[in-house]
């Protein structure tokens, strides 16, 4: 563990769940740090239209942690070497209200970071589903905090109805609740998305939001000037099924391990500083494989949402 100690910014004005587990050793004080990368679990899965189990993905992350190592050999890195949080989850309250419950945590969320200066004070925040629609809150504040964020959406579908199955905030409509926030300096770009309506097609299209090849996607990220802020949404269903089992609504066709780890080499070089990753149902994937790998999906971008701060 890092012997750097960060400048506390404020504790928390909420009290969140405590979580299975601190997640690879990450500190657990209840409190915002200047310059330091903060997680929080929003398990979440009210508005799933599939197979629901997202809400347990959080703790599942933190729980198979325990059994990985903390260096990665593609980053030639540990995480071990830094100083990182674990902020517990949030409480999507005590009632059965599915956009009540969404809603409470989405206020939380707000409550914790909405007042801190997440660009003043290079606050990185890596959110943990939970279902797509936990990434709103987090995606909101960002946007607002940096007027030339770009967006990176890592997802099988292009989450860009206006509503589904009567929830405006569904799992979705993820996207295109967060373009409700876009200004003229704000960009998408969208990668994985092979499965949409014809209607969320012609929008891609028509907005130049998608890239449809492996490449095409890997140089626009490589064109981001580097000192330009980046936030990426992974839904792990993102990656095909045959790898990733443990997801609610999965797509053939999906990416590698590998070509995830060439797109964390070019995220490293750049100004990432704010992530989720949402989709883990373990329950759906019995053997644990798909909790392993979602871990180590994790460990990457935490190892890199550090380096970007203290060293």
């Amino acid at each position: 563990m890092s012997e750097y100690q960060p400048e506390q910014i404020t504790s928390l004005s909420v009290t969140t769940d405590t979580p299975v587990r601190e997640f690879f050793g990450a500190r657990t004080d209840h409190a915002v740090f200047k310059n330091s990368t903060h997680m929080i679990g929003f398990g979440f899965d009210g508005t799933a239209c599939f197979r629901k189990g997202t809400r347990n993905g959080p703790d599942a992350l933190r729980a198979v942690s325990e059994d990985i190592e903390s260096y990665s050999p593609y980053l030639d890195a540990d995480l071990h070497d830094h100083t990182f949080f674990d902020l517990g989850n949030l409480s999507c309250g005590d009632g059965d209200d599915v956009e009540a419950q969404w809603q409470h945590a989405s206020d939380q969320f707000d409550g914790i970071f909405g007042d801190v200066g997440i660009a003043k004070n290079h606050v990185r925040v890596l959110t943990l589903g939970g279902e797509h629609s936990i990434s709103y809150a987090a995606v909101r504040n960002y946007l607002a905090e940096y007027p030339d964020l770009v967006l990176l959406h890592l997802d099988a579908h292009a989450d860009l109805r206006d509503g589904f199955m009567g929830y405006r905030h569904s799992h979705a409509s993820i996207i295109r609740r967060c373009l409700d926030h876009f200004g003229d300096g704000h960009q998408l770009i969208q990668y994985g998305i092979r499965s949409g309506t014809r209607e969320e097609y012609q929008f891609m299209k028509e907005q130049g939001t998608l890239r449809t090849s492996r490449q095409a996607f890997l140089e626009s990220v490589a064109a981001i000037p580097d000192d330009r802020p980046v936030y990426m949404t992974l839904d792990l269903d993102y990656f095909d099924p045959a790898y990733m089992p443990g997801t609610g609504t999965p797509e053939p066709g999906g990416e590698d391990f590998h070509s995830y780890i060439s797109l964390m080499k070019l995220l490293r070089q750049k100004n990432l500083v704010g992530a989720d990753v949402v989709e883990l149902s373990p329950e759906i994937d019995p053997t644990g494989n798909s909790d392993v790998f979602a871990a180590k999906v994790v460990r990457e971008l935490l190892i890199i949402l550090n380096e970007k701060g203290a060293r």
